[in-house]
């Protein structure tokens, strides 16, 4: 009888170790960021993670708090030689070229026309807001979502020859999905056209329209033949970018992040309000220093601009800065 008894004990011990064994090895092998590099940065994120969300820890965050911001352009995809919204205005000006005929001698639209970049450029930001507002306005909201959504389905970039939608950061991707998975809400908070990101965000990032706050132009109501439509206006209404990003997040959100990621001057404002709550707090800058892979620029480029004085600030205030070099194993997503 004691025999049979040991026997017993013995089998349930050795199949309890089995399972733990099994369990063990599964959970060290599951690894939540498996695109990132295994040093300082991607421990810094799974152990900020793990202290704000492991109930007891003197650093818990309840599930409603978990607010994290994400910049789009640079951050959660590319943004070189000139931000993805810039080449769909393009293109916008040379379809709706040949019912504007004056465009061939009004500046920037004719040297958009002629191919002129430099011309482009030469105009500033005040051309670059003229052809934004004149190319997407003019049209319902449901009009403008419907030229977004079939130009991100065919066009495809110049250098790569991939959609723009497929140069998005696995890396990040994995990030967003991690994050969500431990209660987090990601917002995007970007330069970007609101409506011209809202399409697309959910499918690529998993991040609904409503948790995009961008760059938006005036809108007006109006009912035409029975129907009610909002319809988008030639006139610039909120730039959410640097200042105006802490603005965006206060007026869209309604709670200040504790988790902010970003890659240029611009968010600087956006990190700073993050990490000054109580609490633990963490921002991330994206330095794109990988030429091989994607690009490298910093404080010289117009786009993505990443001054020494940023460098500086992500230092002084310890925010941890991502080498697309070092940090992270691949860029974009494998097809």
């Amino acid at each position: 009888m004691n025999t049979k008894r040991n026997v017993l004990y013995l089998s349930m011990a050795t199949a309890l170790f089995a399972g733990a064994t099994v369990f063990a090895g599964a959970k060290t092998m599951a690894d939540p960021l498996p695109s990132w590099n295994d040093g300082a940065t991607k421990t810094a994120i799974i152990e900020f993670v793990e202290q704000v969300t492991t109930p007891g820890s003197p650093v818990f965050v309840p599930v409603e708090e978990r607010i994290a911001t994400f910049d789009n352009d640079g951050t959660l995809w590319s943004e070189q030689p000139m931000y993805f919204q810039l080449f769909f205005t393009l293109d916008r000006v040379k379809a709706m070229a040949p019912q504007h005929p004056e465009w061939k001698t009004t500046e920037p639209f004719a040297s958009v026309l002629k191919g002129d970049m430099k011309g482009v450029a030469a105009s500033g930001e005040k051309g670059l807001l003229e052809m934004v507002a004149t190319t997407h306005a003019g049209m319902s909201t449901e009009e403008f979502e419907t030229l977004v959504t079939d130009w991100v389905a065919t066009a495809k970039h110049p250098k790569t020859g991939m959609l723009y939608t497929e140069m998005v950061f696995q890396p990040m991707l994995e990030l967003l999905t991690y994050m969500r998975a431990n209660g987090f809400k990601t917002f995007i908070v970007s330069g970007g056209g609101i409506e011209f990101m809202r399409p697309w965000t959910e499918r690529v990032y998993g991040i609904p329209p409503e948790q995009v706050v961008g760059s938006s132009i005036k809108t007006k109501y109006e009912v035409v033949n029975g129907k009610p439509e909002i319809f988008r206006l030639a006139e610039i209404d909120f730039i959410d970018d640097k200042t105006g990003k802490p603005l965006g997040i206060n007026s869209h959100i309604g709670r200040r992040p504790i988790f902010a990621a970003g890659n240029s001057d611009g968010d600087r404002q956006m990190l700073e309000y993050t990490t000054a709550g109580a609490g633990k707090r963490l921002g991330i800058l994206v330095h794109h220093d990988d030429a091989k892979r994607e690009w490298a620029y910093g404080p010289d480029s117009k786009i993505g601009t990443f001054r020494d004085s940023l460098m500086n600030e992500a230092g002084t205030n310890g925010w941890t800065v991502i080498s697309m070099k070092d940090d992270w194993a691949a860029i974009y997503p494998a097809k």
